[in-house]
């Protein structure tokens, strides 16, 4: 088998891309799928495709990871030998610039029968669509083979949250060193403020501000949006802001600090929430998103005003606020009970 090289510029522009592919060229070439010219030019096209994720869009690392890896499932299933495809031939010309309607299909069934849920196939779906509007504004595809194709529907899970009491048992921790407090200051600001873990980890000392007692969170899409922080909150940060400096190497930004002093990684919050769960005897499992989910429930509970809640995670859909309108059964029975006409008892 002829060694197929790679101009190193491409391997570096493309990124995480550059990877598969050396890979992927071993099995596709031996099979005579694919032709070298092919190789290069799509080469070329993910390159700018990842660049354009990063440097014009601005998406995360992780989004861009996201959906490189939908996108390479989709691409080597197309490049499958002939009998792979239901009977239908391989292409021997670049197939991710004539796929059809038909083809998208047939691979989201593929997916299916190998078990995929449909919010994952929804995902997979939304990463294609993604790319092929990218190729239509490149002008190197002549419509979208994705647009018609319509997601399957799933069942919508209802988040999972945290009662108070048991919100409380975990945050009454004795901070009796510099982990101890960095830590009950991280619980108390995914509690207080709703963040997802990303922002949690990407704020830096200059987007708190405890004069008006918020903070300054850049979400997705790189967009941003000032979030209010509670009273125990704001204290919590205050004390870990005064210690921090024993643990933060110099000039490091960030607000959250690991021991060796650079930015706390997401795995390390994990962790720690782990370990005050233990720590304070709690059965159910805990993990920020479970923090960020109760902080929506409590406030809607409280307030009913579903729009600021909204605007506080971050959602750029109502709909996606709504699903924490249904958790609380208890609460909406107790309403129902105290003002119903006939419901009132006696």
């Amino acid at each position: 088998m002829k060694r197929v090289f790679t101009p190193a510029w491409v391997r570096y522009s493309l990124g995480n891309w550059g990877g598969w592919w050396r890979g992927h060229w071993r099995v596709t070439l031996n099979r005579r799928c694919i032709h070298w010219k092919w190789v290069r030019e799509l080469e070329l096209i993910l390159a700018r495709y990842h660049h354009h994720l990063f440097s014009e869009k601005r998406y995360s690392p992780r989004t861009v990871s996201s959906y490189e890896h939908d996108l390479n499932d989709f691409i080597a299933w197309l490049n499958k030998p002939l009998d792979k495809q239901g009977g239908e031939v391989a292409p021997v010309e670049p197939a991710v610039l004539t796929v059809q309607t038909g083809q998208v299909r047939q691979w989201i069934s593929h997916l299916h029968r190998k078990g995929l849920s449909g919010k994952s196939l929804q995902r997979k779906l939304s990463s294609i669509r993604r790319f092929y509007r990218f190729l239509l504004r490149e002008n190197l595809v002549e419509n979208n083979p994705v647009v018609d194709v319509q997601s399957p529907k799933h069942a919508r899970k209802l988040p999972d949250t945290l009662d108070a009491e048991t919100i409380e048992r975990l945050l009454t921790i004795t901070a009796d060193d510099v982990l101890a407090v960095r830590d009950r200051a991280l619980m108390e600001l995914l509690y207080s403020s709703g963040l997802r873990l990303a922002e949690l980890v990407g704020l830096d000392l200059h987007d708190v501000d405890t004069y008006q007692q918020q903070v300054r969170v850049t979400g997705k899409g790189n967009k941003e949006r000032y979030v209010p922080v509670g009273r125990q909150a704001l204290a919590a940060l205050q004390t870990w802001m005064q210690q921090r400096v024993s643990l933060a190497a110099h000039g490091e930004t960030a607000l959250f600090v690991s021991k060796r002093g650079t930015r706390l990684h997401p795995r390390s919050v994990q962790f720690r929430l782990n370990h005050w769960r233990l720590q304070q005897g709690l059965e159910q499992h805990v993990h920020p998103h479970k923090l960020r989910h109760s902080f929506a429930s409590h406030v809607l509970e409280s307030s009913g005003d579903l729009r600021a809640v909204q605007e506080m995670l971050g959602h750029a859909d109502i709909s996606t606020t709504q699903i924490y309108t249904h958790l609380d059964f208890q609460h909406l029975a107790s309403v129902y009970d105290k003002a119903h006409p006939r419901a009132k008892k006696k």
